[in-house]
């Protein structure tokens, strides 16, 4: 799944996910993940700056529970002094915007393989 309030990311990593094989979701309100009962997602492309949610309290709440603690987040954003915050906040890995695709599905692989 990726939450990110970008259209312009949302499609472009949605479309090369889905080219890549992966089955993929996507919502431009973080707090959307933190609203599901069940089928949560494998993974969690969170971006940290969403108009109306700071993607680092969703994954605080998202490794406090216990149906989603396992459940790997990889926070992207555009500033990479967030890195530190974002690692604080649980996340098990960050990518600075603009990434390349090849790093992403690379740690994408890493964290579904484990």
């Amino acid at each position: 799944m990726i939450a990110d309030d970008d259209p312009g990311i949302l499609d472009a990593v949605e479309a090369m996910l889905e080219f890549g094989g992966y089955e993929v979701s996507s919502t431009s309100n973080g707090a959307t993940v933190l609203e599901m009962q069940d089928h949560f997602p494998d993974l969690l492309l969170l971006d940290i700056w969403m108009s109306g949610t700071d993607g680092r309290d969703v994954c605080k709440k998202l490794k406090e529970q216990e149906n989603t603690r396992n459940m790997p987040i990889i926070m992207i954003s555009a500033s990479t002094e967030l890195e530190k915050s974002a690692k604080e906040a649980g996340a098990d890995d960050f990518l600075e915007k603009p990434f390349d695709m090849e790093e992403l599905l690379t740690k994408i692989e890493y964290f579904l393989s484990k």
